[in-house]
């Protein structure tokens, strides 16, 4: 039951950032793209906007797709982690803790999802099971 428990947060947690990275970087799923993504990183102080949004979009995109896999976990819970904190700390922190005032609750409930798997493994049902 904990392989499948696993396989259930890997596949949820890893098809939401590849489609957060789809909005990114082909404007997917009412996503904005390069171009309107980048703008947005401009405002908020992230320059180059559009190479930021080209960076953010491909961790995403890469991330959820390792994890959703259970390909090279490790590496793929460190770049997810990584795509939340900077989240959090440009975006989220000044809002404070809550999600309802766009707070950083989600971003920290992700990081730590992608931690603890990145640390305790994908599971069974995983490629990483098959090729190690």
């Amino acid at each position: 039951m904990i392989n499948l428990g696993l396989l259930i947060i890997r596949l949820v947690v890893g098809a939401l950032f590849i489609g957060h990275g789809a909005q990114k970087l082909f404007g997917w799923f009412g996503g904005y793209g390069l171009k309107g993504t980048g703008g947005w990183f401009d405002s908020i102080g992230m320059k180059p906007g559009i190479t930021m949004a080209l960076m953010a979009g491909l961790a995403e995109l890469v991330g959820g797709i390792l994890f959703a896999l259970g390909l090279l976990t490790p590496l793929a819970g460190i770049i997810i982690a990584g795509t939340m904190v900077m989240a959090i700390v440009k975006v989220h922190a000044p809002n404070g803790l809550w999600a309802t005032a766009n707070g950083y609750e989600y971003n920290l409930t992700l990081l730590a999802i992608a931690i603890a798997i990145a640390l305790i493994g994908p599971g069974q049902y995983a490629v990483d099971a098959f090729l190690f």
